[in-house]
């Protein structure tokens, strides 16, 4: 009965753990830079975003900073969908000509927006228009990119017409989930030390 019990007392971290998997908000960053554009260019310039999704509201909330273009801004958006995760390019899948509200015409700014990802004008219409034909049909294509390491967040500017920095988009892991699972699977290792060491005293 102890044996079952302090099993039980180990496995709850890791179902605690499991939701993770399962998760409805969703965060990903990306760190703009010249170099990870396609073609690469030598910009100064650099920037950051933060995308956190809920697929159950249906929201996406993107926040971006930005500084040292050589250029001016003239866009910004997200491409999708790549044909390969993390290279190429693609073409332009939300609001165009640019996210609403976006700084344009500076070197240097921040952006914040909450995003309705069943809102026709949250998509390029040819986005739409090549994944179905409704905006959950964008949206359900646009997280599936994302989550494929097929989407980027580029800004684009007098200097680089076709983008001056930009990344794509990567998933942070959920600190809580993580901590939970490591925990888990260290009680489990000390467990079984533990067994181990009792089965060498009884030899």
């Amino acid at each position: 009965m102890k044996r079952i019990l302090s099993m039980l007392a180990l496995a709850a971290p890791l179902l605690a753990a499991a939701p993770f998997g399962a998760a409805t908000v969703l965060t990903y960053n990306a760190v703009l830079s010249g170099p990870a554009e396609s073609p690469p260019n030598a910009s100064p310039g650099t920037g950051s975003a933060t995308f956190v999704i809920d697929d159950v509201a249906n929201t996406m909330m993107l926040s971006a900073n930005f500084a040292g273009l050589l250029g001016n801004t003239t866009a910004a958006h997200i491409h999708c969908c790549t044909s390969v995760p993390l290279s190429g390019t693609a073409g332009v899948a939300t609001t165009v000509p640019t996210f609403v509200g976006f700084p344009l015409g500076v070197q240097a700014g921040s952006y914040n927006a909450l995003l309705d990802l069943l809102a026709p004008g949250t998509y390029n219409p040819a986005f739409i228009s090549a994944n179905g034909g409704t905006p959950a049909s964008a949206e359900a294509a646009l997280l599936y990119g994302i989550g494929l390491g097929q989407a980027y967040f580029n800004l684009h500017t007098t200097e680089f017409g076709g983008g001056e920095i930009r990344r794509f988009l990567s998933p942070v892991p959920e600190p809580s989930a993580l901590a939970m699972l490591s925990l888990g699977l260290a009680g489990i290792g000390l467990y079984r030390r533990r067994r181990a060491a009792s089965s060498v005293r009884i030899a």
